[in-house]
Order: C-alpha cells, then sequence, then structure tokens
C-alpha cells in the first residue's frame, strides 16, 4: 500500500493478525489490518501494550464496541491501517478481564464497554506514551493522505487492470512478458527521478 519512506514500506490488503504499524514486530495492519511480516511484509504500527492503550483511550473517550474501534482507528490513519477483528476482540477481552473496561447495556449482540475508573486512572498515569501513540495515529493519516490520493489510486486501479486484461490473453508469450515488464521498469525510474 501507501507507506513511503516516513514509516517503512507498508502496504495494503487482505486483513493479517496482528496490530499496527510503525516498527517491525508492531502489532498492526496496513490498510484493512495489515500486519508485516519479513521482507516485503507489512509493519506493525503497536505492539500489544500500545494497542491496548489507543483502544482504551477511544472507549475512554465514548463507549464503543469492537466494529466502532476498528472504523475509528482506521479514520484516523485516513484508512492507512485498521486492526484486525483477530486483534480487536481478544484485547477486548483482556482490557475487561483487567478490570480496565466494562461492559454495557446495548442493544443488540454486540458488546459495549465503556472505560472504568481504573481505566481512567490507567490513562491517566501513561498520558505521555498515549499522547506519542495517537500522534503516531495522525503520521500515518497524514502520510496516507500525501501518498495515497485520488489520482495514484485511480492510475493504480487502471494499471491493475489494463495488466490482467492483457496478461491473461492466449497469445501472450514470453516476450510480451518481457516488454511488459521493462515499461513498468522504465515508469519506475522515471517516478524514481521527479523532483
Amino acid at each position: 500500500m501507501r507507506f513511503g519512506m516516513g514509516y517503512g514500506a507498508w502496504t495494503g490488503g487482505p486483513r493479517a493478525d496482528g496490530e499496527g504499524r510503525g516498527r517491525p514486530g508492531h502489532e498492526g495492519h496496513g490498510r484493512h489490518g495489515h500486519g508485516r511480516g519479513g521482507p516485503g511484509g507489512r509493519r506493525r504500527l503497536f505492539d500489544g501494550g500500545e494497542l491496548k492503550l489507543v483502544m482504551l483511550k477511544l472507549i475512554a473517550d465514548a463507549p464503543r464496541h469492537g466494529y466502532d474501534l476498528i472504523r475509528e482507528i482506521e479514520g484516523l490513519t485516513g484508512g492507512g491501517y485498521a486492526p484486525s477483528p483477530g486483534v480487536v476482540y481478544p484485547t477486548l477481552s483482556m482490557l475487561d478481564e483487567m478490570g480496565l473496561i466494562e461492559e454495557q447495556q446495548s442493544e443488540g449482540a454486540k458488546k459495549r464497554f465503556a472505560a472504568s475508573d481504573e481505566g481512567r486512572a490507567h490513562l491517566a498515569e501513561n498520558a505521555v506514551v498515549v499522547d506519542g501513540l495517537f500522534a503516531r495515529l495522525a503520521a500515518v493519516g497524514a502520510e496516507s493522505e500525501r501518498t495515497d490520493g485520488a489520482p495514484i489510486r485511480r492510475a493504480m486501479g487502471n494499471l491493475r487492470q489494463v495488466l490482467q486484461h492483457r496478461l491473461m490473453r492466449e497469445d501472450v508469450n514470453e516476450d510480451t512478458l518481457h516488454e511488459v515488464a521493462a515499461l513498468l521498469d522504465e515508469a519506475a525510474q522515471k517516478i524514481e527521478r521527479l523532483k
């Protein structure tokens, strides 16, 4: 996906377990909850303890259920990062077991949580860390806005469709593949030389 030099080569795609994005090995995902693995993988934004603080702060701001948290975090990053349900829901359970959040009565099957007094005290003790984590989310959002504007998305989508259409034809041979690769390499070099 997008993230250029600031946060490393993060990419978006299908959701993966893990959370966040920022430094290698930190829990997180790219767009729609993607995490990072090894070389060429995706970076995590947060480690487990950091994501707990982010979620606790959002719950302290307003009672929320898991889907609200995923949507809110994705919104804060301009669509650049969304934690997976496979990480959010166990983290909610952990916060509940720690006494930092309390389940509220809500309509429907979704469990909605509010911060407990103990949770608010925990946030106050970690206010500097929490501010830093939300600054990280804002930075991801700013980078996402810079590197994933509408014209780029349109052009990338167009390129993807053209490649799929052309390369699925029966008359594609090795020469055609080399020509396509050369064109893509040439475009990449020109982009890299832009000032």
